[in-house]
């Protein structure tokens, strides 16, 4: 069981950033290439205010919160807004990546930095297998916030707004939606959530300058798996993703895993191209 559970919890890792795409993809429908950056700077700063400065542990979620979404709020207005169409967005989001990843080694350099748990780090035996108290933290977490999000788009007016927007741009803004400010609140939020759960990530993830690049791959192909626009897809694309690469380290060694991630890949857009939980939608033209 031990790498089940291990599975899972790099899995709910994947499933954050996969949630982040999927809701950039539902207000702009397009992909914000640098969320995983988001994310590794979280990171970072948790480690800077556990390690460093010391902090208490609900000034650092806020400080990670507030700061990596002002820094999503500046990306918005330099490399959303100013350019127009989905191709160019790409563009201009992997060019904010290249911006945080340099950034963040000029800050913190290259090394890989232990991230301590803000809690409670032991570890105790759960139907057989090992795993730890932030393990257990971090998927109970991801699952909360998935869920929360699920109901939030299905039960509250901006939600609805938000999918409204997501499936006609300018019906919902002839609605009187304001299609802009709600798209921004969107981009934003991805950014403080990135933030906010950066403190639970960092001590499964560790805190490296590399890290935004494996987290951006693994978490686009728990995207690709579950659906885009799908948040019950991003967690279980993401869980799916941890899963096939924990199994396969352990069985078949330590070369295989992102083979086998992308074999599944494949297979699963033979069966469905559009996902697990993607659907096409028919348009009269």
């Amino acid at each position: 069981m031990t790498p089940i559970w291990s599975g899972l919890s790099i899995g709910a890792v994947y499933a954050l950033i996969a949630i982040g795409y999927n809701v950039v993809f539902i207000a702009y429908t397009t992909f914000n290439f640098a969320h995983a950056q988001l994310m590794m700077f979280a990171i970072f700063v948790t480690y800077w205010g556990l390690v460093v400065a010391e902090l208490p542990v609900l000034l650092i979620f806020a400080i990670a919160a507030v700061g990596v979404g002002l820094i999503a709020l500046l990306e918005e207005f330099v490399a959303i807004r100013p350019v127009k169409g989905a191709h160019a967005h790409l563009v201009t989001t992997l060019g904010m990546a290249t911006l945080l990843d340099g950034t963040t080694r000029l800050i913190w350099g290259d090394q890989v930095l232990k991230v301590p748990a803000v809690g409670s780090d032991a570890t105790f035996t759960l139907l057989g297998g090992r795993i730890s108290v932030p393990e257990v933290v971090l998927v109970v977490s991801v699952v909360a916030i998935a869920v929360a999000m699920i109901v939030y788009s299905r039960r509250s007016l901006t939600g609805l707004a938000l999918l409204a927007m997501a499936e006609d741009r300018d019906a919902a803004l002839l609605r009187g939606i304001n299609v802009k400010r709600l798209a921004l609140g969107a981009f934003v939020f991805t950014g403080v959530l990135a933030g906010l759960t950066g403190p639970l990530v960092g001590p499964k993830t560790f805190a490296v300058s590399t890290l935004a690049a494996a987290l951006a791959l693994k978490g686009f192909v728990a995207l690709a798996i579950g659906g885009f626009g799908s948040l019950p897809g991003a967690l279980l694309g993401g869980f799916l993703v941890g899963l096939v690469e924990s199994l396969t380290g352990r069985w078949l060694g330590s070369q295989l895993p992102t083979i086998m991630v992308f074999v599944v890949l494949l297979l699963i857009l033979m069966l469905k191209p559009t996902g697990l939980f993607g659907t096409t939608r028919e348009r009269m033209v």
